[in-house]
This record gives C-alpha cells, structure tokens and sequence, in this order.
C-alpha cells in the first residue's frame, strides 16, 4: 500500500520545470488582513463548482469550496486538503481517503464522506449539465451515470463518515489530479436542494472564502471564511470582483490604485508600452502557460461534418498574421497540444497557410462555390478583431462567417449547445490545463464524454476508437512508463488533427496579468499554474 506522503509528487513528475517552480520560494513573509479589489469586463456566470469552468470563474469556485487534495499554491505540487491520509491499493484501482475531522460548510455542518460521494456523482450526473463529468471516466459506474441509466455510482462509497473509497476499473495515473478539480468540490445536498436550480448564485462549501454579497452586473464580495480548516490561509479579509469594467479603464483605476488586479489582463495595444514604461515596474506578471487558443468546427453541423472541409479551413488561417495583432504575445500552433506540455510533437507540422489547396478540398467536397456559416466570440479586446482577421482568411477561399461578438457566458453556452455554434473562436476562453498531463488536452474538449449539453467539447467530436486509446494511455503507470504513456498521447493528438481536424489551432499564448505594486507574493500565485488567481495565497503588503 502506498502511502499519501509518498505520492504528492506525482503531478510534480507529470510537470514541465520550465513552466512553474517544483517549490514556492515567497520573497516577503505574507501579511494577515486587507482588502483587494478585482475587476473584470464580463460578469461570472456562476460559482457551482459542478458547472463553472472559464478562467474567470475558476479561481472564485476554487476559494470558496475545498477538496479532498489540491495544489500547493503556486506549483503543481499536489498535497492534502482536507483529507488527511490515503491508501492506494498495490493494483492502483483502489483509492481510500481519510477525513480531517471537524471540517465544516458554512452553513455549520461537518464535511462527510457521503458529502463527497453525492457531490461527485452530482458533476458526473448528465441532469447538472456540467463540463466535468468525463474526468471521473475511470471510477466504475461512471459509464452508467453519464449514460443516465444509473443514478448513483458503484465506485464511490462512504465507508464511514470519516472514510471514502473510489474504486477505479483500471488504473488512472491522472485520478489524484482529477481530485484536485473544482469538479470534485465537495457540497451539502441541502443546500444544493434550497437553491432549486440557483445553487451557483448561493454558493455553500467549505473553502477559504465565503460569497457575502452579489450584485447581478456590478460586483461579488468574498470575504474570509473564520472556520476555515487551514488556520494560517487565506491572507486577506476580503476581495471584491468589480464587473462591467472595460480593461483599458482598468488599467486606469490600477495606476491611480483604485484596483489591485486587473483581471481581464492587458489589452495588446498597452503591452508594449507598458512593458517599457519605469511606471508599470513590477505590476505586470507576465508567463509562459500550457495554453492553446483555437477555433472549434462543429462536426455535427453541416459542411463541417466533411473532414475535408475542416482540413480545407485549417489550411485557410494565417496564424502569423494573427499572432501580429496581439503583438507577438503568443506563437503560431500547430497542434491541439501546447510547446511546453508532455507528448507534444516536435515533428508534426500541423496544416500549413495554403489558401489554394484549401480552395481546392472545398471543390472536392463539393463546395467549390463557398459556403456561410457563422464563427462565435468573446466581445472583448483583442478578440473581435481577431475573429475579423479569421473572417478575412475564410472570405479568401470562398466561406463567408459572420461573426457572433457576445459576453464570454454566451459563448460558452452556445459551444455548449448541440447544433448552435458551426464555429466558436476560443480566444479568451482558451484551453489552459487543469492539471500538466497531455490527457487534459483530451478528456474534456475533445472526448466522447464531453461531448454533451454544457460540456466544452464544442467542436462535438467523438471518435470512440480515440477514446479507447487514451484509457489505454492513461491506464500507463508514471512514471515507470512515462515516456511511453507520453508517446502515446503524441499519437494520438497527431491522428486526432491530421484525420479528422475538428479545431483549427491558432496559437499558444502568454498570459499575462497586471496587479497593483502593493500586491506581494511571486509571480506564480497571480498566474497560478492550477487556477489563475490564487485567492487563498495573494496578499497585501502593507
């Protein structure tokens, strides 16, 4: 049986050491109390932690409920939260969590391990109509579940209060990661029930943070969580996310110190001369990510359920035209994958800017007239303009996209609902990775169990075969084999885009976020490689 303190470092095996430190070195001593202030352009959608998944929402779910593990903050390093110890069996299918005692929503009641139970089954359950349920693939029941002909799951049991055991039906060297998701964000069923179908504007958990107050389009106040189960965290009294904030104003209000994190980040036309300004010295954290931003072809909507029209449209883009609007703040793509995660292929090319062979697929596919369709996309800066640029590119080989320029929760909605988006520009809402393992890169946007209403699969592929093989992968041990499992998933995203194209990847881009010069703390919890933001560790200097 393996122990849990001989297991945290998994993730930290599965990590890139270029991206993030293996440990977090403060460079100050973090001081109690504060209040910070955080603006964003868009207002949140939601804060069930079953349902939320944009970066804007992420980071908000994440402070305010708890997990059985989660990420030392600012590393990939996974650790114990409120679970105080596990066993894995010597077959790796058998994973049993010990329970810190006392720990409490707050609505006053303890955390138990049925808690855990429902709570996982409530993500996977196809009625939430949540984005997470293909993570869990590898518990037994699961299947059942997403099919909807079970309404609980055989491999999850609440073996006392204090005791919860999953039971994997092959060995899943992701599952600890899968853990630390807010998908497995553990809720009181109560108080999910008294919501009635409004629980992510009543949040109830037990994380670090509590939502005290939300006003619809102006602002959301957390503030700290006095029961916390980890005494010393967080650091501030309270933050407020100030919504409906244009991002160059913003950076107005940061440079007045009216607003210590803008969190739109910032627009590219101020890159540069922020990066050369002695004023913006030390307020702007900027960082390398496993992010890929793209375009989803829906292949359940005509013409794109042709491979050879989506084939013909990946060839249509010029990515290096589009890296120049951001001011060189990205680089071109090749792949679904990003340079710096493991299994990215070094010798795949991808599809190279041919606006004549792309011509020449459409003719072959029937299409040598053109066609319309539509291209979906975040309203705000540099997004729109990017689609333009993608409009431009089609035009060019005969497809006329009108473009569909709406918040960021309307985007996600419509990629999320079957039939409604041909195609969805992902700039913005760009895939950045839950956790630093090629799988992520799968499960969730490209597999057959996301492919449901909700779910972020939005070019809605599904290539049983492709599946079949990534269980297989991740079935794999690490890291004894490792390189292997990583080969493998190689392939695997190789195949995906050279038969069936179902994204046009664009580029992989920095992410970059301007705070103000009280904020202390490193670089690496307001560019968190798990979340973001990390509420639970930024903090004021005073």
């Amino acid at each position: 049986m393996n122990k849990f303190v001989k297991r945290i470092g998994l993730a930290a095996l599965l990590a890139t050491s270029a991206l993030v430190p293996a440990k977090l070195a403060f460079a100050d001593t973090p001081t109690s109390g504060g209040d910070i202030i955080v603006t964003y352009k868009d207002d949140i959608a939601t804060l069930d932690p079953a349902v939320g998944y944009d970066w804007q929402n992420w980071s908000m779910i994440n402070a305010l409920f708890s997990r059985l593990v989660d990420y030392k903050p600012g590393t990939t390093e996974l650790g114990p939260s409120f679970a105080d110890s596990y066993d894995v069996s010597d077959d790796g299918k058998i994973y049993t969590f010990k329970l810190h005692p006392g720990v409490k929503f707050t609505n006053g009641r303890e955390v138990i391990a049925a808690d855990v139970k429902w709570s996982i089954e409530r993500a996977v359950n196809p009625k939430t109509q949540g984005p997470g349920a293909g993570f869990f693939h590898s518990i037994v029941g699961a299947d059942k579940m997403t099919a909807g002909t079970a309404d609980t799951m055989d491999g999850i049991t609440a073996v006392d209060e204090h005791t919860v055991k999953f039971t994997l039906s092959q060995p899943d060297a992701t599952f600890l990661n899968v853990l630390a998701l807010n998908f497995a964000s553990v809720v009181p069923k109560e108080a999910v029930e008294a919501a009635n179908g409004d629980f992510g504007k009543h949040p109830v958990g037990s994380g670090a943070f509590t939502l005290k107050e939300w006003t619809i389009g102006q602002r959301l106040v957390f503030q700290k969580n006095p029961d916390y189960f980890i005494k010393e965290r967080p650091h501030v009294d309270s933050f407020t996310v100030e919504v409906g904030q244009e991002p160059l104003v913003a950076l107005l209000r940061l440079q007045k110190g009216e607003v210590d994190i803008a969190g739109d980040g910032i627009p590219p036309a101020k890159y540069l001369e922020m990066k050369k300004s002695p004023e913006f010295e030390g307020m702007i954290v900027d960082r390398q990510q496993l992010e890929t931003s793209y375009v989803t072809l829906n292949t359940q909507v005509k013409p794109f359920d042709n491979a050879k029209v989506r084939q013909a449209v990946n060839m249509a883009i010029n990515k290096d035209r589009i890296v120049r609007i951001i001011n060189g703040r990205a680089t071109p793509a090749s792949q679904v994958l990003p340079p710096l995660m493991p299994g990215y292929d070094q010798s795949y090319k991808g599809y190279a800017y041919d606006p004549e062979k792309a011509k020449a697929l459409l003719a072959e596919a029937g299409l040598k007239d053109g066609f319309s369709t539509q291209i979906y996309t975040s309203n705000t800066d540099p997004q729109p303009r990017i689609t333009q640029a993608i409009q431009q590119d089609l035009a060019a080989i005969g497809v006329k996209a009108e473009i569909k320029a709406v918040a960021n929760p309307n985007v996600i909605a419509a990629g999320g609902t079957q039939g409604q988006a041909p195609m969805v520009w992902s700039g913005g809402l760009g895939w950045i990775a839950d956790f630093p393992d090629p799988s992520d890169f799968y499960g969730p946007i490209l597999g057959c169990g996301s492919a449901v209403a909700g779910g972020w699969n939005w070019s809605w592929y599904c290539n049983k075969e492709i599946d079949a093989r990534g269980q297989a992968a991740d079935a794999m041990p690490v890291p004894a084999k490792a390189e292997e499992r990583n080969k493998a998933w190689a392939q695997i995203f190789t195949d995906i885009q050279t038969n069936d194209a179902p994204w046009i990847p664009v580029f992989n881009e920095r992410r970059v976020v301007a705070k103000s010069k009280r904020m202390g703390g490193p670089d690496e919890i307001y560019i968190d490689p798990t979340r973001v933001i990390d509420y639970e560790a930024i903090y004021v200097n005073k």
